[in-house]
């Protein structure tokens, strides 16, 4: 009997081992140019595609339950534009809200108040070719069953159980919408989707000197899910883009389809 504890040990040590790889699912990195670092399992292009503005439609319904969901996250255009950026498969527009400031600077410089020689005369932005759409189409998180078959193996197989039953999963869908804007055709869409664990002790189980420290890893945010999703969903595209054909329709492309109604 005085084994026991050791025979759970394991496996406790395990299921905390277990939660923490999968809470650390989530994108990091930067990008320059055609410059990354940390692109991680982003799909890359050797060569770019065009020039991409990224819109996400706060007055959508799916906006309002993401921010009454997660106060917290924020847009989701930084991530986005970051991962588009990083993948070097488009290059980046602006077109939020540092749009203004850029404005500005060209009103300041026609009111004559720029030193000579600053460059903001009319031709020099670059148009966007295309725009990207995200949206999130499901987040939920559920809680591991996992505690409960735990509970029988004594002391060590309780405090696994507790950890067992801290573990949240996450689930996220998300869309990505991708338009020519010259033609307002959509040219791509994909689904992704990403599963990832928090953890967590139940009853402030984890501040307890026998955890070893284990409350300090706590449940992460939300977030990761949905960047990991919205990855999956990109990397989907790049995927289908790779390999891009343009549909055509007899007689042209808005010009009466062939679907026509009868007399």
């Amino acid at each position: 009997m005085k084994n026991k504890p050791f025979l759970c040990r394991p496996l406790l040590l395990t299921l905390v081992s277990l939660a923490w790889s999968a809470s650390a699912i989530g994108q990091t990195g930067a990008a320059a140019g055609d410059n990354a670092q940390g692109a991680g399992t982003l799909r890359t292009c050797k060569e770019t595609l065009g020039t991409l503005a990224v819109h996400e439609d706060q007055t959508a319904s799916w906006w309002h339950t993401y921010r009454s969901r997660y106060p917290t996250l924020g847009s989701t255009i930084p991530v986005l534009r970051t991962m588009i950026q990083q993948s070097n498969c488009f290059v980046v527009v602006e077109r939020g809200k540092a749009m203004k400031n850029a404005m500005q600077e060209r009103a300041i410089d026609r009111s004559g108040e720029t030193r000579e020689g600053s460059n903001f005369g009319k031709g020099q932005m670059v148009a966007a070719d295309y725009t990207m759409s995200p949206e999130i189409q499901f987040s939920a998180k559920g809680t591991s069953g996992v505690g409960g078959a735990l509970s029988s193996f004594g002391s060590i197989g309780r405090l696994a159980g507790a950890v067992a039953g801290g573990m949240k999963t996450n689930e996220a869908s998300t869309t990505l919408l991708l338009i020519d804007n010259r033609s307002s055709v959509q040219i791509a869409s994909s689904v992704g989707a990403a599963k990832t664990h928090d953890f967590a002790f139940l009853g402030g189980a984890g501040g307890g000197g026998g955890a070893g420290g284990v409350g300090a890893f706590t449940s992460t945010p939300e977030g990761k899910t949905i960047v990991s999703a919205f990855a999956d969903s990109y990397n989907q595209m790049i995927d289908a883009l790779q390999n891009y054909k343009a549909q055509q329709v007899k007689g042209g492309l808005g010009k009466g389809g062939r679907l026509g109604v009868g007399q």
